[in-house]
């Protein structure tokens, strides 16, 4: 009988194989990697990415950040993972320190926009993934329907459509948009 044993690759690990082309994140110490989303995808993200920096920037409430930054949350093994937008707090980091690795804990407000594969289940294991790390407020954005999920931590799940307003509760006070302008 032959026994093998994976090796689990670290945060460190994750970043050099970046600069060689995959791209992915680390759950408990294992590669899972990503694939590119398409254009749908990434003009939600922009426009997104767009909403929340014109209300971060000019307020200097902290600092907003596009797929492709891992939120390194869990250590021996490690846990990195990359949310499609994110805002992190001035308090936790702020607007003119330079991180040039991961940052180490979680986002305040995490967003995940699905990408054609997702599953409705599977984003929601996401959102509650990212509220067991701490996070508190996660958007589930489904560019498709034009609809979001709001998720936080001891409350009920939010389900919002084009007309509604999407807000950003205590974690950006004074944040809102509508849904619709989001797709």
């Amino acid at each position: 009988m032959t026994v093998t044993t994976e090796q689990l690759l670290t945060a460190d690990d994750l970043l050099q194989l970046g600069s060689q082309g995959v791209r992915g994140e680390l759950l408990g110490g294992v590669l899972c990697e990503t694939m590119p989303a398409g254009v749908r995808h990434g003009k939600t993200v922009v426009k997104l990415s767009v909403q929340l920096g014109g209300f971060v920037g000019p307020r200097r409430l902290g600092t907003i950040v596009a797929s492709d930054v891992g939120f390194w949350l869990e250590k021996d093994p490690d846990t990195v993972r990359e949310p499609d937008v994110a805002f992190i707090s001035a308090q936790k980091l702020p607007p003119e320190e330079d991180v040039p690795g991961y940052f180490e804990g979680p986002p305040d407000l995490a967003v995940e926009i699905a990408s054609p594969g997702d599953s409705p289940r599977q984003l929601f294991d996401k959102a509650r993934m990212w509220i067991s790390f701490g996070v508190s407020l996660v958007w589930i954005v489904y560019p498709e329907t034009h609809t979001i999920d709001v998720h936080q931590p001891h409350s009920p799940l939010i389900e919002l459509s084009t007309d509604d307003t999407l807000d950003g509760g205590q974690v950006l006070p004074g944040f809102s948009c509508t849904v619709g302008d989001l797709f």
